[in-house]
């Protein structure tokens, strides 16, 4: 398995590089539903080519095994999550900026629940080399928050340790994926914004009156 500019390269047979992300966009939305319905390990590639409204032969020019569908969501979930929050700037160091960063990635997440659910459920099928992977994405993740708390360290908005800025960056991200994982439960109590409104409270009122 190779990787470029930090993607992994899922290998086709075809060269036009925006007509292959077409494509695999189609592949990823046909394969989800069947995931859904079937279960990863049930669902075949022949199913998924239907899926994708494609012959199994098309298929096979945009991916080689039913694990390259799982790397194509896996770069579509850090992808957008990154997309959603590089408008928001690490330098000011604002509880607002990081109250808007934490709201953002909740409304991600609430837009990709099956992804997010997936991903999970099936990362430990993968190789050992595509689970390193998946992880090493989980922690790009997770220092998009620890950049946004570190800036309000600097800017004495918080007051906490390199440690607590890590704890709190990976229960942020643990937190959100907590309503794909439980949504079933949480949807009966919660909307995805009094969800986000409780989280961030929690999460702020558990950093801002941490002692020693």
């Amino acid at each position: 398995m190779a990787e470029r500019n930090g993607k992994i390269l899922v290998k086709s047979s075809i060269k036009d590089e925006g007509l292959i992300e077409i494509r695999r966009r189609q592949i990823v939305e046909g394969a989800m539903k069947l995931f859904k319905e079937k279960g990863f390990h049930r669902a075949t590639t022949r199913e998924i080519a239907k899926a994708a409204g494609f012959s199994i032969g098309t298929l096979y020019e945009y991916i080689r095994t039913k694990e390259d569908v799982l790397y194509l969501v896996c770069d579509n979930i850090y992808h957008q999550v990154i997309q959603r929050l590089s408008h928001i700037s690490a330098s000011s160091g604002t509880i607002e900026e990081l109250k808007e960063a934490i709201g953002q990635y909740f409304i991600l997440i609430d837009s990709m629940v099956d992804e997010f659910t997936i991903m999970y459920q099936e990362t430990k099928t993968l190789p050992k080399e595509a689970q390193s992977y998946v992880l090493k994405k989980e922690l790009e993740m997770v220092s998009i928050f620890e950049k946004i708390l570190k800036a309000c360290v600097q800017s004495g908005s918080l007051k906490v340790t390199d440690k607590e800025v890590f704890l709190a960056a990976n229960h942020i991200v643990v937190q959100g994926q907590a309503w794909a994982f439980r949504k079933w439960a949480l949807h009966k109590h919660f909307t995805i914004k009094e969800y986000t409104i409780a989280q961030t409270k929690m999460c702020l009122s558990g950093i801002l009156h941490f002692k020693e």
